[in-house]
């Protein structure tokens, strides 16, 4: 489903992203993993062509897409959630998830139902304003947002970044329905490894811009949590 090969990015000389190679299968959750300014927010951003890359190949879909703008990969169904939410405070729930309608390939024009099943909070809240939400509710909203689209697969760095652990375990619950009830495939940035495990069907491990390791999350053990992610 996603393909990323060879891919290296710079920010004037700083070798950001070195030859990245990262694969996402049809239906599967993989976690991205690494300490903090290892190249994990890059890479996405690099995935959905909000950072121009040197070389290098990203494939979605079984199409080229490493020189298209961020609207078509949105539109060929690449949803993400960046770090930060980046939802428009002074907009009410509604109009945020209503902006998102514009880049659905189908054309559909209203709030797609599941969006208030996944997130009952949301459908309580549309007409508040999203910056007087919880940070938590904010963050169901950011992926509510992505998910208005109907994407193939979701993109969502350190969604758990700041929010309760009530939240925190109801989006944990939302992925594992997404991914394994409607096939969503998903690639996710997270720092705490309780949550990677209880969610991830695979891992990669980040270290100066390389994916040093990749497996199956239930390999994932302390030798390489020692090498790569204590602090």
């Amino acid at each position: 489903m996603l393909d990323i090969t060879g891919l290296n990015q710079y920010y004037g000389g700083s070798h950001i992203l070195n030859h990245v190679n990262l694969s996402l299968a049809e239906g599967e959750l993989v976690c991205l993993l690494g300490r903090n300014g290892v190249g994990k927010t890059t890479l996405m951003r690099a995935i959905m062509g909000m950072v121009n890359v040197r070389s290098g190949d990203i494939q979605f879909d079984g199409t080229q897409i490493t020189r298209q703008a961020t609207e078509q990969r949105a539109r060929a169904g690449i949803g993400y959630v960046p770090q930060g939410r980046e939802i428009f405070p002074l907009l009410t729930v509604e109009e945020n998830l209503k902006l998102a309608l514009a880049g659905r390939r189908d054309g559909l024009r209203k709030i797609p139902a599941q969006i208030y099943d996944l997130f009952p909070v949301l459908l309580e809240m549309k007409h508040r304003r999203g910056g007087d939400l919880s940070g938590g509710q904010q963050q169901q909203l950011a992926i509510g947002r992505a998910l208005v689209l109907d994407p193939k697969i979701l993109l969502l760095d350190e969604p758990t970044e700041g929010i309760q652990p009530n939240i925190v375990h109801e989006i944990g619950q939302v992925l594992r329905r997404l991914n394994r009830e409607l096939g969503l495939g998903v690639l996710l940035v997270e720092q705490k490894l309780p949550f990677a495990r209880q969610v991830a069907d695979r891992f990669a491990i980040m270290e100066r811009g390389h994916i040093q390791a990749t497996g199956a999350m239930g390999d994932l053990n302390e030798e390489l949590v020692q090498k790569y992610l204590t602090v």
